[in-house]
């Protein structure tokens, strides 16, 4: 069996609305109907199931209407819901404000998704080479523990890949040292990564992330349209990126994770797994919500006319 993608992290309903601006502080601003998504480790998943990859979500799913969206989402794309639902009480939203220029606002409630335990993402039965990956926004609140206890359990070989997302830098920094001893990949967008390395050079930045990570591990830093850099077998390699008119910038890193993971889940060098995961993020910036990575073909069909 080829090793599998398996995500620990929060599924969400992102609730999209289109603004022209932030409202001030107390003010208000005008929007059109707001358009619901499935997100969170769902824009993952189905960047990699769209790659080929098999895909398992070991996180928790709510019983009720965005529960149940959720776990459409993740079917329509073939990818497992190992864990069982969650009863009386339905997964959280995240309220995306998406402005003109493409940024966006968050906020984020939590409920069912936070629910998990040792025993509920074993449901998973990860094996070594597969890939778990983690979100830091999972090492807060209730999903800290379990998820902590059980990544120290995990088979020798299974790969973990730390998300580090911009939580990371507000954690206890125990919590951040026993996370990244178990971390075999990093990857986290440049800031992340400066805040880890105190580097703002990507290069310098893949290379000093292996300080912080045990022996053998690698490490990618993404730049979204200036490409990332990736440091893998005792090498660093600067990737270019490509540059898009952007509609929606939520969900690119998540796509050039997802995109990552299923590429060197079907054997590809890590370097090769980041090019093409540069060229998925670069065409899902041109797609409105969340969870629009491209396939496979997709990205062959864009290289090629890159190169």
């Amino acid at each position: 069996m080829s090793p599998r993608v398996i995500h620990t992290a929060q599924a969400l309903v992102d609730v999209v609305v289109e603004v022209p601006s932030l409202p001030r502080r107390g003010g208000n601003v005008m929007a059109p109907p707001p358009h619901d998504y499935a997100g969170g480790a769902v824009n993952i998943l189905l960047a990699a199931a769209r790659q080929g990859a098999q895909c398992v979500h070991a996180g928790a799913t709510g019983t009720g209407p965005h529960g149940d969206l959720v776990r459409e989402a993740l079917t329509a794309e073939g990818v497992s819901v190992s864990s069982p639902v969650v009863p009386d009480l339905d997964t959280g939203i995240c309220v995306v404000m998406l402005e003109p220029t493409a940024e966006r606002t968050f906020v984020t409630t939590q409920a069912a998704e936070r629910v998990i335990s040792v025993e509920s993402l074993q449901t998973s039965e990860p094996a070594a080479g597969d890939l778990v990956c983690v979100s830091g926004y999972s090492l807060t609140g209730t999903t800290r523990d379990p998820l902590l206890q059980w990544l120290a359990g995990l088979p020798e070989g299974v790969e973990v890949v730390l998300d580090p997302g911009a939580i990371f830098a507000e954690l206890d920094d125990g919590i951040r040292k026993r996370m990244l001893a178990m971390t075999t990949v990093w990857t986290g967008n440049a800031e992340e990564s400066e805040f880890l390395t105190g580097v703002s050079d990507i290069v310098m930045a893949a290379e000093k992330c292996l300080d912080h990570l045990p022996a053998g591990a690698v490490a990618i830093v993404r730049d979204g349209p200036h490409g990332c850099a990736v440091h893998a077998d005792g090498l660093t390699t600067e990737l270019h990126g490509y540059p898009q008119k952007a509609v929606d910038t939520n969900g690119a890193g998540d796509t050039h994770t997802g995109v990552l993971v299923a590429c060197r889940a079907a054997g590809m060098p890590w370097v090769e797994s980041a090019r093409r995961a540069n060229a998925g993020g670069a065409i899902k910036v041109t797609r409105r919500g969340p969870a629009t990575a491209p396939t496979a073909a997709e990205i062959d069909s864009f290289l090629a006319e890159q190169a």
